[in-house]
């Protein structure tokens, strides 16, 4: 399938563009057949174009068909506990007031880069909501889990993910929420 600029394939079949967590996702997945992990197709592209705006500029994507995943780090009293949100690439996450909220978190921050990669075992630049951690909440943002087909990291920088918005609804843990700023 042709999007922008990049031929996909069906990720399944070339596990060599995700990230370990990732691909192990996708094959349980698979043979759970609790979700299509069928429709989650790969492309490989240049690890130094994997940041949203160059990525978009130089395969000819909209922001607002892909979808950044951040990974934030909750803090209440003694107990720190990690999630993912995931808004388009045309938007910003609520941070410090939906997600905070709805995690009942006293403190809210992005993970480290050091953290984020340690904790997911994916690169800095390419994590997913695919393959994170079973215990994390996945926190998606309505237009997400909406939309038609986007574009979201695979866990490395040197390719990415073409998934329904709603096989990332479907994930263990996923929340759909208004996460948008303004939304």
């Amino acid at each position: 399938m042709r999007f922008g600029t990049l031929d996909f394939v069906p990720a399944l079949a070339r596990p060599d563009l995700l990230a370990a967590p990732t691909a192990e996702f996708l094959a349980a997945t698979d043979a759970e057949s609790t979700a299509d992990a069928a429709g989650a197709l790969v492309a490989e592209i240049d690890p130094g174009l994997a940041d949203t705006a160059a990525f978009c500029e130089h395969y000819e994507i909209s922001m607002a068909d892909g979808a950044n995943c951040v990974v934030v780090q909750a803090r209440r009293g003694e107990r720190t506990w990690h999630a993912a949100c995931l808004v388009r690439g045309s938007d910003r996450a609520d941070v410090n007031g939906v997600v905070r909220r709805h995690l009942d978190a006293r403190k809210l921050s992005f993970a480290s880069m050091d953290d984020a990669v340690a904790l997911t075992g994916m690169e800095y630049g390419g994590i997913t909501p695919v393959g994170l951690p079973a215990d994390w909440p996945i926190l998606i943002d309505e237009s997400v889990a909406t939309h038609e087909r986007l574009i979201i990291g695979s866990g490395i920088r040197g390719s990415k993910l073409l998934v329904p918005g709603s096989f990332l609804a479907a994930l263990p843990n996923a929340e759909v929420l208004a996460l948008a700023q303004g939304a």
